[in-house]
């Protein structure tokens, strides 16, 4: 197999994004349009990457880090311009340059794989990605000859009404010789309007030369959308949710509605779980088997563990245990540890917190800063006042504990293993284990007293 190479064009500014975001820096499904690039790449036997930078070079090193050499185009002179930032990198060596725009966040490793593989057998200078489209104005028409070869690259505004009628276009994704494509990046003109260089003309370089070059015509013309505006950015999005969310359903996740479910590339979903309409799963998040998720549910890097149920809730960067009921409409903040057999309800906030096996927290708390037990019972109106002004601080409840209604427990403090606490308490001294502990003051009626107030009046 011939030594392969990447070059990823990701130096443009984007203007057409109306955004102080870098272009290939916009998310779709979570991740940045480049870095589904690079991570497609990735699964090829690629010996070199090299992303050509410009606009935002040190974000996008920072978000791609080692995956990836780095050259810096600091004017933006075309794309034929971009590739010759490499040439230090590259040039002289033999083997076969994959070269790709970093705005094509929808393209597949098969598909470059079909790409190279092809572009090898058949011993190209030059491959073109092509894809059929019934709607091709404003692409590049390619016109084959007879044996099926390219014979050239025709711009829309040049091309003849009869070549307007080819609907197989041009996609910008392209395999060189490495030495064929150096040697003929040196005769690149920028003689034209824009006067920039551009890499189609290597195309017409090489046929000149007599040079073989050839193109494969992807079956799925959405790979290869280009996100040039935040329409098609949106496009892209749209893609690769179904593309995700077809993946899990067919690993066995059920999803309810897939149009209205909102899952990111990084997620992964045990079999039989159920996505009810309005989940949105993001980041590193794991969920287990046998889960039930929203509707209305937002989980972000969080590990969930199996037969959990979270309803119409949000959890940020939290690991969630197994047999877990969760919700409706609870908070779990980040840095919270939530055991298995848990139950957390309607409108409760647990923040960097650990819940112990069987604990529950059914309604209307707030639990932060805490290390709570194992089968501890937290009732209704209950909170840890961790907070004084300037510093926080650490509540421990011990396992099996039961703590009343409308408890504040301010800490540091610490409740024994079996204590009570009586509803209505505020706890500002520890609790020994196996004490009833009542902090509030003594009830008192006085008799008649509103006979008294309407009397005075």
């Amino acid at each position: 197999m011939n030594n392969r190479y990447a070059v990823i064009l990701a130096a443009g500014q984007g203007t057409r994004m109306k955004s102080k975001l870098y272009k290939v820096l916009h998310p779709v499904c979570g991740k940045p349009m480049v870095e589904h690039v690079v991570d497609e790449i990735s699964k090829l036997e690629i010996e070199s990457t090299v992303t050509v930078i410009g606009h935002g070079a040190d974000l996008v090193k920072s978000q791609l880090g080692d995956r990836s050499k780095y050259v810096l185009q600091e004017q933006q002179l075309g794309t034929a311009h971009a590739v010759m930032q490499a040439e230090d990198l590259l040039a002289g060596k033999e083997g076969t340059t994959l070269v790709i725009c970093g705005d094509t966040p929808l393209i597949r490793a098969e598909t470059m794989e079909l790409l190279v593989a092809q572009h090898e057998q058949r011993k190209a200078k030059a491959s073109i990605l092509t894809a059929y489209t019934e709607n091709p104005a404003g692409y590049g028409r390619i016109i084959r000859n007879s044996d099926g070869l390219v014979e050239k690259i025709v711009e829309h505004k040049d091309a003849t009404n009869e070549e307007r009628q080819v609907k197989e276009i041009n996609t910008g994704t392209y395999c060189f010789d490495n030495k064929a494509l150096f040697e003929a990046l040196k005769h690149v003109s920028n003689e034209n309007v824009q006067g920039e260089y551009y890499l189609p003309d290597v195309i017409e370089i090489l046929k000149k030369n007599n040079e073989t070059v050839t193109a494969y015509q992807t079956e799925d013309f959405s790979e290869t959308l280009g996100v040039n505006d935040r329409v098609a950015l949106s496009q892209a999005e749209a893609t690769m949710r179904k593309r995700i969310n077809e993946t899990h359903m067919r690993n066995g996740v059920t999803i309810i509605d897939p149009l209205n479910t909102y899952i990111s590339a990084g997620v992964s979903i045990g079999q039989d779980t159920v996505l009810y309409p309005g989940t949105i799963l993001s980041g590193e998040t794991k969920i287990g088997n046998e889960c039930v998720i929203g509707p209305n549910t937002e989980i972000k890097d969080c590990v969930v563990g199996d037969n959990t149920t979270i309803r119409q809730s949000a959890a940020y960067e939290s690991s969630i245990g197994a047999d877990v009921n969760i919700g409706p409409f609870a908070h779990i903040r980040p840095s919270s540890d939530i055991g298995d057999e848990v139950k957390i309800g309607n409108f409760v906030e647990i923040k960097k917190a650990v819940f112990g096996k069987g604990s529950k927290a059914s309604h209307l708390s707030y639990i932060g800063d805490a290390e709570v037990g194992s089968d501890v019972n937290i009732g209704c109106g209950s909170i840890t006042v961790n907070y004084d002004g300037k510093n926080k601080y650490l509540t421990k409840i011990e396992d099996g504990v039961f703590i009343g209604c409308n408890s504040n427990l301010v800490a540091p403090v610490t409740i024994g293993k079996g204590a009570y606490v009586a509803a209505g308490s505020t706890i500002t001294e520890d609790v020994p284990g196996e004490a009833l502990s009542v902090a509030r003051a003594r009830q008192v009626n006085k008799e008649n007293y509103v006979q008294h107030l309407k009397f005075n009046k």
